[in-house]
């Protein structure tokens, strides 16, 4: 593992076992995310058979959605933190048959060039300082002509305080990530949506190549 990805993967293995029970209460949008995917590969005629990867997949929570939501999905979720993925592996339980996890720092090798149908990153790309616009590039070259790149994320803050608070949580929340997906990616559908009167914003964003 890359030294510089060492504070991440150590963060996460300190909240490995807390990480569903506390996230519930910020990481708005995911299951919504996970139904328009679902429905946006059906109106593509992609749903059956789909290959999926998830980037950040943690403990397997959205990897469990989509396994529900995508039946003939093959799917692929790739995170740094060994104790995150142990979780995610009981998490996808019956469906494990077509779910590969793998450890790693992603990158434009983790998966083959041109073989995806969806890539979806759930909370990761803020966490990812630097190299999220490494990991978008990444994202396209994977992506099949037409694929489906899925974002649920933090998207800013007014309040300084707060700002500060979520960086030394690994979290950058300045507005840089809508820019850059729509700049890599024909936008299909988008929403900022406030979170706690305002405190922040989260985004969702889903992209063709």
């Amino acid at each position: 593992m890359e030294s510089r990805h060492e504070p991440l993967a150590g963060y996460y293995r300190l909240h490995a076992r807390v990480y569903d029970a506390t996230r519930w209460s910020f990481l708005f949008g995911r299951s919504q995310l996970v139904a328009q995917c679902a429905q946006a590969l059906a109106e593509m005629g992609k749903a059956t058979g789909a290959r999926v990867a998830e980037v950040g997949c943690g403990t397997g929570h959205n990897l469990r959605l989509l396994a529900r939501e995508l039946p003939t999905a093959r799917l692929t979720g790739i995170d740094l933190c060994p104790p995150m993925l142990r979780r995610a592996a009981k998490a996808v339980g019956r469906t494990a048959d077509r779910v590969e996890l793998a450890c790693c720092a992603y990158g434009p090798d983790s998966l083959a060039r041109g073989s995806m149908d969806l890539i979806v990153f759930s909370y990761a790309l803020s966490m990812f300082n630097p190299g999220f616009e490494a990991a978008l590039d990444a994202a396209r070259l994977q992506l099949r002509p037409g694929g489906l790149v899925a974002v649920v994320d933090f998207c800013d803050t007014s309040v300084p305080w707060f700002r500060s608070w979520m960086g030394v949580n690994h979290v950058r929340m300045d507005g840089h990530l809508l820019p850059q997906l729509a700049d890599r990616f024909v936008p299909a559908r988008q929403k900022i949506t406030p979170a706690y009167g305002g405190l922040w914003r989260r985004f969702s964003f889903l992209g063709h190549k």
